[in-house]
């Protein structure tokens, strides 16, 4: 899926904060590095405030309110910043639910599926089921596909686990192995 101009200028403006960043760890004096920490923290706990602020403004007018936060959520840059701030209304085991129901019909074309055992600490634990046993190619793509869509709606998620069962014979139902996915950087 090609990324939207709106998408595009997110994830520039984002790399461009992490490169300032960056900047500011490679300061000589270690004073100056301190205070530009000092300083960005500061906005980060003043823009915080204020956002969580605004919400509970929107909140407080009942369920249109509640309506409105919802729908602002499903917008990628307030979504970005509503988990910046912790504030998104969404809690993380839903966003990765409501990422796994997107891909689940192009699992189902490749004859596998995924359930969300849980999420514990940012790390989700899934359980990816299918008949791609034989076929390391196909499996990866899966689980890339599944990695991406969490992703998407979930940055804050620490690392993936997937517990694969793939069925091999009619004697032998299922295979079952812990395989660590490396989240990928956007």
């Amino acid at each position: 899926m090609a990324a939207t101009a709106q998408e595009t200028e997110l994830r520039q403006r984002m790399r461009r904060i992490d490169d300032l960043l960056n900047e500011v760890e490679r300061f000589k004096d270690p004073q100056a590095q301190m205070k530009t920490r000092e300083i960005v923290r500061a906005l980060m706990e003043f823009h915080g405030a204020a956002v969580e602020g605004m919400l509970e403004v929107i909140a407080a007018t009942g369920e249109p309110g509640l309506q409105l936060i919802d729908s602002l959520a499903q917008d990628d840059r307030v979504a970005s910043l509503l988990l910046l701030y912790g504030l998104h209304p969404l809690d993380l085991e839903t966003r990765v639910q409501q990422a796994l129901e997107k891909c689940r019909p192009y699992l189902h074309s490749h004859g596998g599926n995924v359930e969300l055992l849980d999420t514990t600490d940012g790390v989700v634990h899934l359980r990816l089921q299918g008949s791609c046993h034989g076929c390391p190619s196909s499996a990866q793509t899966l689980k890339q596909t599944i990695e991406e869509a969490i992703l998407e709606v979930a940055p804050d998620v620490t690392s993936i686990e997937v517990v694969n069962e793939f069925a091999v014979t009619s004697e032998r139902v299922a295979e079952a192995g812990r395989v660590a996915l490396p989240i990928l950087a956007g």
